[in-house]
């Protein structure tokens, strides 16, 4: 299957408080970002046009920049403007939205305090899939040799580009070997989230999550557990040790990109996707796309 590179497609990307050409919004090669990862970012999803928590993600975007020591040098409510200007310039209804922030070139050592910070936005088409039948299929994980470090040895509540980098990995390994994805385990050894996504387990009605102390506390996870709650579910918040999944029932991750989607199998565990995995795919579905929540579910 060919896909089209991301630096050859057309269209438009806000870059530094313009929009400018989607093919000319580069950056040199000995930028800061590149080589020291001095770099943050933000996954988030538009829905008919609107983007989902647009305010939550730009607030969280500041903050990811503010704990690897720099600053946005833009507001909330900028960037909250220039993103629905990107999704409206390149006439998107359903889509990925990426804001990005780096230092520059100015400095080429660990230090560089004065470089330059960059911003950009790109919006590229991504259809959402709420199709219940597929999801309610389950994906199946891996378990990643990496792990997730301990929050003293890094800022591990900043969406920082570093932090991926193990997650790449994990997820390359897991679907050379028939893997969706794979579930991370923490510095020691307890459940802690999937390399792009949080996660979630059921049994005897309730919902457990592991504490998110060395993980992002995702804008999805935290949509989720409202909504779960809204539904009069228990929601457990604590450390779950991989033994333990043996006893759970069902399972299901969560993130921008994943939505809500049920998990059939982790390694030599298994699950079956249930009524809690179905109810709070259709609240998700109606929590970020009201209007065409009824006919996306009837599909």
């Amino acid at each position: 299957m060919s896909v089209l590179p991301f630096d050859q497609r057309d269209g438009y990307i806000w870059m530094n408080g313009a929009l400018v050409e989607w093919k000319d919004a580069k950056l040199h090669v000995l930028s800061h970002g590149l080589h020291y990862a001095s770099c943050v970012f933000e996954g988030e999803r538009a829905y008919g046009g609107v983007i989902f928590k647009s305010r939550e993600h730009s607030e969280r975007f500041k903050n990811s920049a503010q704990l690897l020591d720099f600053a946005v040098p833009y507001s909330v409510e900028e960037l909250i403007a220039a993103k629905d200007l990107v999704v409206a310039k390149n006439n998107l209804k359903n889509c990925y939205v990426r804001p990005v922030a780096w230092r520059g070139s100015e400095m080429m050592a660990v230090a560089a305090q004065h470089a330059t910070i960059h911003v950009a936005i790109a919006v590229w088409d991504w259809p959402s899939m709420f199709d219940i039948a597929t999801k309610m299929k389950g994906i199946k994980l891996d378990v990643a040799e990496y792990r997730r470090p301990d929050p003293m040895t890094a800022p591990c509540h900043s969406k920082a580009a570093g932090l991926y980098m193990i997650c790449t990995i994990s997820k390359h390994r897991a679907e050379r070997r028939g893997y969706a994805d794979a579930m991370m385990l923490d510095w020691q050894g307890r459940v802690a989230e999937c390399t792009g996504a949080n996660i979630f387990f059921t049994k005897d009605g309730e919902i457990h999550t592991p504490i998110a102390d060395c993980f992002l506390d995702g804008i999805t996870r935290q949509t989720v557990i409202g909504l779960a709650k809204a539904k009069g579910i228990k929601v457990n918040e604590r450390r779950i040790m991989p033994e333990e999944l043996s006893g759970f029932e069902e399972c299901f991750i969560c993130g921008t990109g994943a939505e809500v989607t049920p998990v059939s199998e982790i390694g030599p565990y298994n699950f079956v996707p249930g009524a809690i995995s179905r109810g709070l795919i259709e609240a998700y579905t109606d929590e970020v796309q009201p209007k065409v929540a009824a006919e996306a579910l009837a599909r």
